[in-house]
């Protein structure tokens, strides 16, 4: 089999020697997928899916860092999804990760997958009136909320997450209040959330979340994490969790 087309680039997550298909100049991964991951508690007995899942970085990544052996993904960019099941195959992982090309809105397909301990999920982060958006650009589409709204992640992450399970969620800080109160009109109790710089003494502009289902009201606020030393380079825990 082919593995790669003309406009793809094989990347290593230099992990238990994972390498991702991704295109050369089209939406490729970046350290929101990866902080999402390493944030995630996958323990081995734990069934995972992740919502908004691209190309399926977040997937793969569990797949290096843990020992869950049901990691679902669910896209509606066909292309995508493509993309993800050539990975699969490319790394032989058939028995612990899978993809569907389905709306997260079809609440109905989402039972059919069973209950899961875990929901992972990198959503779109741009409300739909905001900017200048081109309606079948498929970067437009997984920066903004075209297919799918805050409120229909977390609707979704409710329908297929165990009692007492978790969603973990990467978003921007600005939207922390809808995060909150659509996770609380749910029934997902916000729990944890860790705030991340760009370096010391510049604000937050990603923010981790963690909620779960049913939960009693306790939120605890992790260390603030930097992503840059005032040098510019990368600061130990970036490092670490990038397995450098």
């Amino acid at each position: 089999m082919d593995f790669l087309k003309a406009d793809e680039t094989l990347d290593d997550l230099q992990l238990k020697d994972i390498q991702v298909i991704q295109k050369k100049d089209a939406f490729r991964f970046g350290v929101d997928a990866v902080l999402l991951a390493n944030f995630a508690n996958v323990k081995r007995s734990h069934r995972v899916i992740d919502l908004c899942t691209g190309t399926g970085i977040i997937p793969f990544i569990l797949a290096g860092k843990t020992e869950s052996n049901s990691i679902v993904g669910i896209e509606i960019q066909d292309e995508f999804v493509e993309m993800a099941d050539r990975t699969v195959e490319y790394n032989k992982l058939q028995e612990r990760v899978s993809f569907h090309c389905r709306d997260l809105k079809d609440l109905a397909f989402l039972k059919t997958l069973g209950l899961v301990d875990v929901v992972t999920v990198n959503p779109p982060y741009k409300l739909q009136n905001s900017g200048l958006i081109n309606p079948n650009d498929k970067n437009a589409i997984a920066r903004h909320e075209i297919l799918c709204t805050l409120e229909d992640v977390i609707i979704a992450s409710k329908a297929v997450l165990k009692d007492n399970g978790r969603l973990y969620m990467v978003h921007r800080p600005d939207r922390l209040a809808d995060i909150f109160c659509l996770m609380r009109k749910h029934n997902i109790e916000p729990k944890r959330v860790r705030m991340v710089h760009p370096s010391v003494g510049k604000a937050p502009n990603i923010v981790l979340v963690e909620g779960q289902k049913f939960g009693g009201a306790f939120l605890k606020w992790d260390t603030p994490l930097y992503v840059h030393e005032e040098d510019g380079s990368y600061t130990r825990e970036i490092d670490e969790i990038y397995g450098r």
